[in-house]
């Protein structure tokens, strides 16, 4: 029973967090097709979702999520948040590049907030959750130096937390170019790094005292000692 329970929570989180992740919403039918299970199980999921506020359903029987989710999601968001957004912000709109935060999770490193450049122009396809290799892309590499020296690290990471921050070509995504920096915070603190991505090289490679400028700023609004 306990089992069963446990498989229960899990598939409902995982729905939830496929509904948030869908603009559009999802169907019970698409939900159960990416769940591998039944309509009448995927249907049973978001009815809980939708009891406890955490999904809606709208005339097209599309499930998307409710408010309830936004009102925890506000209620616990980290002063991280709070103080990255106008860095990011300022940041975004100086280089005229997507500016983001990112934090280590797993063996990932997972954007939790995205800034685009003002204006138009051509967009990246990077949103909050996207989630990147620690040991591959600047953002990783930089969540990696933010720590101390680890046995066995590739030499890569020492290079970057020697410089104080990384820059990486066309690493991850074709074309695209990488610059982040990690934000001095406390040791108990969970690492963050600021990051830039353009698709021009020579944009990238300009925008690394900025970048440096940046989590400097977000570090001591965070009261912590800034990069040296």
């Amino acid at each position: 029973m306990a089992a069963e329970g446990s498989q229960t929570l899990e598939r409902g989180l995982m729905v939830l967090r496929m509904i948030a992740e869908e603009r559009d919403g999802l169907t019970a039918s698409e939900v159960g097709a990416r769940l591998g299970v039944h309509r009448s199980v995927a249907y049973r999921l978001l009815t809980a979702l939708v009891r406890q506020g955490f999904a809606a359903k709208d005339g097209a029987h599309r499930y998307r999520v409710g408010l309830a989710f936004f009102t925890l999601a506000e209620l616990t968001r980290p002063p991280l948040l709070d103080a990255a957004r106008p860095v990011l912000r300022d940041l975004a709109a100086e280089l005229g590049v997507t500016a983001c935060l990112v934090v280590p999770e797993g063996q990932e490193a997972v954007a939790v907030a995205v800034v685009e450049p003002p204006g138009p122009g051509a967009r990246l396809s990077y949103r909050v959750g996207n989630r990147d290799p620690l040991d591959r892309g600047a953002g990783g590499l930089a969540l990696l130096a933010a720590g101390p020296p680890a046995a066995g690290e590739p030499d890569r990471v020492a290079e970057v937390r020697d410089r104080g921050y990384a820059l990486t070509r066309e690493e991850i995504i074709p074309g695209v170019f990488g610059v982040a920096a990690p934000v001095v915070r406390r040791t108990h603190e969970q690492p963050a790094a600021v990051t830039t991505l353009t698709h021009r090289e020579e944009l990238a490679e300009q925008a690394v005292p900025a970048v440096l400028a940046a989590a400097r700023r977000l570090s001591r609004a965070l009261d912590t000692p800034g990069p040296r």
